[in-house]
């Protein structure tokens, strides 16, 4: 006698939820025998069952507004429909009903991981997410699994397509923010509302899944310090490559130690100069990539595709073949591992390199004022570049770059240097990474 299939439920039916309904039909052979087991959908959690679906491949009796009921009666319940709520109370209810969640919820993970990850393993059942961070690229499972006796020192990545594609236009074209957004819009790289892509929130919300697994470690999306790109003008992008950097959003998680060998964590989202000739200064258009350094492996990079319906269809996939293979086998994935319980460092104590540019007066001593003000602060000045006076104000552009300090004293030097009567403005402060 055949085993009987086990039950997946579906909570929303939209780009990836079609992708990967449309599959499980498909390829319903490779699938059961991938887990040893048949998977049949039992049902499709959505806000109008009676919407016609011919893509999905199901049939319409499987469409329900009912999710609360549907995720009583399912082994695997994989969850598309994003936000906090109701995706929380289900995902908490299918748990204690004994079935394994897959979901792609970055903003719920990053706001709940740790509550998520204890009801699962209070019920002995897999949470797996994938798809939350970078899409199809593998990169949650290696952080998880395959670096798990490692000691990973550093985690940087482009983790937002529709930030990367806006930078990346601004930098080939010379166009301004504003009309690259509006292109992105039209292309459907951005939503009608852009702002948590272009605010950092998104990356935000992945920065903290990434630190929590890379460094053992609760990290919340609200312990994420977060700058967007929406102060990117088209001049801090040609001043970039003047510099031979280019200018990338970047998620940063690393480990820090103090002079007394004291550990902590820093973890932030920030538009960033990279250097041109770093790996993650050449990925282009909505791409991602993700740079890892190791104290064993060394240096990793993944890179792919960072959303749409397919490629995040394929982590889900995947995360929903390890979860029905462990329902198999009676097993169990790893849980959580949040033994190191590291600080985090608040941003104002992160040490990192700075490129500031000013408008100056072009007149003598100005530049005797302005190293005087990065002395008095501690900041120490690599270089100083100072462009050809313009005739229209009489003015020159001052580009400082600094050595490491902290936040809190780069804060104070621009303090200091907007108080100046040489300085007309302080343009741009952009922090330097990849050197």
């Amino acid at each position: 006698m055949a085993e009987s299939p086990l039950r997946v439920a579906l909570l929303g039916c939209g780009t990836v939820g079609t992708a990967v309904a449309r599959r499980l039909v498909d390829r319903a052979d490779e699938f059961a025998a991938r887990v040893g087991r048949p998977l049949e959908v039992v049902g499709v959690a959505v806000r109008d069952a009676g919407k016609p679906r011919p893509e999905s491949g199901l049939d319409a009796s499987l469409f329900t507004t009912d999710a609360d009921e549907l995720v009583t009666r399912a082994d695997v319940v994989v969850e598309l429909i994003g936000g906090i709520e109701p995706a929380r109370g289900l995902l908490i209810s299918a748990m204690k009903h004994g079935a394994s969640v897959v979901t792609a919820n970055k903003a719920l993970l990053g706001e709940d991981g740790p509550r998520l990850y204890e009801t699962a393993a209070e019920n002995g059942v897999d949470l797996y997410y994938e798809a939350s961070v970078a899409g199809a690229i593998p990169l949650l499972r290696p952080l998880h699994v395959s670096l798990a006796g490692d000691s990973v020192q550093r985690v940087m990545g482009i983790v937002n397509g529709t930030t990367n594609f806006i930078l990346d236009k601004m930098d080939r074209t010379g166009e301004d923010l504003a009309d690259v957004l509006t292109e992105a819009q039209e292309l459907g790289y951005a939503e009608a509302d852009p702002s948590a892509d272009v605010e950092g929130h998104d990356a935000r919300a992945k920065a903290a899944i990434l630190a929590s697994l890379a460094f053992h470690t609760r990290v919340a999306a609200p312990d994420v310090s977060c700058e967007g790109i929406m102060s990117i003008t088209s001049e801090d992008i040609r001043a970039a490559r003047k510099m031979g950097c280019v200018v990338k959003l970047l998620a940063i998680c690393e480990r820090r130690q103090d002079e007394r060998g004291d550990e902590s964590l820093s973890v932030r989202v920030h538009p960033t100069l990279v250097p041109r000739s770093h790996p993650l200064a050449s990925v282009r258009e909505a791409y991602n990539a993700v740079f890892i350094e190791t104290e064993l492996a060394g240096e990793l990079m993944f890179y792919g595709q960072g959303a749409g319906g397919d490629p995040t269809a394929s982590a889900v996939l995947g995360d929903l073949v390890q979860a029905a293979r462990h329902k198999v086998t009676g097993s169990r994935g790893p849980g959580e591992s949040a033994y190191a319980d590291l600080p985090i460092l608040p941003m104002a104590q992160v040490q990192t390199r700075y490129v500031i540019r000013t408008d100056v007066q072009d007149r003598s001593g100005v530049l005797a004022h302005v190293t005087s003000v990065f002395g008095t602060q501690g900041v120490s000045i690599e270089s100083m570049r100072q462009g050809v006076r313009r005739s229209e104000d009489g003015l020159a552009t001052l580009t400082i770059a600094t050595h490491a300090a902290s936040d809190a004293a780069l804060a104070r030097t621009v303090d200091q240097l907007r108080l100046l009567d040489d300085v007309s403005a302080v343009t741009s402060v952009l922090r330097m990474e990849g050197i």
